[in-house]
């Protein structure tokens, strides 16, 4: 059992956001025991708990919030507090989207680490799955998280694409295993797609400098830093999408094409099974708080 944690001192990071493309700047402060992580927008006076029932738009990121009150691409900056161990932040930020800084979460790692990470008297509550949850998509997609005595990942893609194809990594999640492994890998697009996203009102802010770009047959801006630099960053986003679950998980997350979407649908589901875990305490019914899944 470990104590929470929160950030030493505050830090400030601007940058431009990836869909919208605006100038933003983030503060990231302390927060006491008990609070989560809870983004501010101080433009328009919204709090957002960075939960899975806040998840908003999921089309290439992940947003918390309605439109005209989101926040946008939180799932880097979620993926470096969950992969640090960061239990407790207030997120002051003045637009809507967080910046994309090099299309990672390294510089986010970096940022945290300069800050520092402190303790607080209250133990840390991890979700310790019980029983398999699984969540099915669309073509074949799904994700399940299993029992497991630690947080462990497995993740596959397929894309019909020559310079991705299929990739695979499993790795145990701790600070080190994060920042050594997936950390560095960074978003990922494909040029064929810019003009229909742009078209939507997204990638706006994108560049050869905050993503790796992928052309009709190859990488376009350089050398990848991971051969499978691919799969490792779709890690990292499910890291930060399954922060919305609020506590920390412990089990075997096992996806196989998921994205943004199934990501949150999962921590929705562990979020149900949380509800289930409360309802045990105060009501011996067992018929009442069935978990999902098998």
């Amino acid at each position: 059992m470990r104590l929470q944690t929160t950030l030493a001192r505050t830090v400030t990071v601007s940058g431009v956001g990836l869909h919208s493309g605006h100038l933003v700047r983030a503060t990231l402060r302390p927060a006491p025991a008990g609070r989560g992580i809870v983004f501010l927008r101080t433009d328009v006076g919204a709090v957002l708990p960075a939960l899975a029932e806040e998840a908003g738009r999921l089309d290439y990121a992940t947003s918390l919030g309605e439109r005209g009150r989101e926040v946008g691409t939180v799932e880097h900056l979620l993926s470096a507090a969950a992969g640090l161990g960061l239990d407790n932040l207030t997120v002051e930020i003045d637009g809507p989207e967080l910046p994309i800084l090099d299309g990672s979460s390294a510089p986010w790692v970096a940022e945290i680490g300069s800050a520092g990470i402190t303790t607080l008297a209250s133990a840390a509550r991890p979700f310790v799955v019980p029983k398999t949850l699984t969540v099915h998509g669309s073509d074949g997609k799904w994700i399940e998280v299993r029992p497991a005595k630690e947080l462990r990942i497995s993740y596959s893609i397929d894309f019909p694409h020559p310079a991705v194809g299929r990739q695979s990594i499993s790795l145990v999640l701790t600070p080190e295993t994060y920042t050594a492994h997936l950390a560095p890998a960074r978003t990922f697009g494909f040029l064929a797609e810019y003009e229909y996203m742009k078209s939507k009102g997204l990638a706006r802010g994108a560049s050869e400098d905050n993503c790796i770009v992928v052309g009709e047959s190859a990488v376009l801006n350089g050398g990848l830093r991971f051969p499978d630099e691919f799969v490792r960053h779709k890690v990292l986003d499910l890291v930060g999408d399954l922060a919305l679950v609020g506590r920390p998980v412990v089990g075997h997350v096992v996806a196989h094409r998921a994205g943004h979407a199934l990501h949150t649908a999962l921590a929705k589901e562990i979020r149900q099974a949380l509800a289930g875990e409360h309802l045990r305490r105060v009501d011996p019914a067992p018929e009442s708080v069935a978990l999902a899944g098998r």
